[in-house]
């Protein structure tokens, strides 16, 4: 996966890995910088394809690129 229009709506840590060619420690790394939006469902982490790609290409248009937003856990 090298282009942006191949990525999913909702991006997994394993997405942005391949997109980015980077090891599973930087991806975590990455998002754990609040830089863009990260939602943790469960054990899974969960990334809108739109706020990552707003960061990506170093628009400040987004709200969330800005203003990080702390991690939501949500359980079931």
């Amino acid at each position: 996966m090298k282009k942006a229009s191949e990525l999913p709506e909702v991006l997994e840590v394993k997405d942005l890995q391949a997109f980015l060619g980077i090891g599973r420690g930087q991806a975590y790394s990455l998002v754990k910088s609040n830089s863009f939006h990260a939602v943790t469902v469960g054990k899974r982490i969960l990334i809108p394809r739109k706020s990552f790609l707003t960061w990506f290409e170093g628009s400040t248009e987004d709200p969330l690129a800005t203003h990080p937003v702390k991690e939501e856990k949500v359980e079931f």
